[in-house]
């Protein structure tokens, strides 16, 4: 496919940047279930900074960094971070996302965290999450201390994927430093909300 046509095409179904929730904004309890067995809740990881990400399987945005998140993943966790994943999207309108399709891909990229089902889709909410990926970490004290991009690279542009701008915040929250003054919006696929189930903020795509 041409690159500007590729590109055009990335535009018209993912032009959804995270909201920036407010730095320091407490992170919301949740108990969901693994797709791998078993539920994982906030609370198994007490006194420990973590990194909650949604994302799905199907999104050419997620698709785009997934394998350097599953390389990086076990490195956060070295450093101290703990680290879970969470889909919120709608089965019905986006069948690779199911939990029985999350578990293969999990077993597939060889993920070492949480791979999560969030089928009301309450928990995105609680989140404000809205697009894949997007990308929330906590630190021990549960607060928002990062949140916006992995990198800045996309599938539409030639920038390498390395993870530097979530590795850099890792790096800064387990050296007990201040989160990182310049921070920007994950972009990518708008979460797939049931119908009548939307959030009260607007998304594109």
């Amino acid at each position: 496919m041409p690159s500007a046509t590729r590109e055009g095409y990335l535009e018209a179904m993912a032009l959804t940047p995270s909201t920036m929730v407010a730095l320091g904004t407490p992170a919301p309890d949740f108990t969901l279930p693994d797709v791998r067995g078993g539920s994982v809740s906030l609370t198994d990881f007490a006194g420990k900074p973590v990194l909650v990400a949604f994302i799905c399987n199907h999104c050419p945005y997620v698709k785009h960094i997934i394998d350097r998140f599953a390389e990086l993943a076990p490195i956060y966790r070295q450093k101290g971070v703990e680290v879970v994943a969470i889909s919120s999207n709608d089965t019905s309108a986006q069948p690779e996302d199911t939990p029985e399709k999350m578990a293969a891909l999990a077993e597939d990229k060889g993920f070492v965290f949480p791979y999560l089902y969030d089928e009301d889709q309450s928990v995105a909410k609680s989140y404000g999450a809205v697009c894949t990926p997007d990308f929330f970490l906590y630190g021990a004290d549960r607060k928002l201390y990062y949140r916006g991009e992995f990198d800045s690279a996309t599938p539409g542009n030639d920038e390498p994927v390395t993870g530097e701008s979530m590795s850099a915040a890792v790096d800064a929250l387990a050296g007990g430093n201040d989160a990182p003054a310049d921070q920007h919006p994950s972009r990518g696929c708008n979460i797939k909300w049931k119908p009548g189930n939307e959030p009260g903020f607007t998304t594109i795509g």
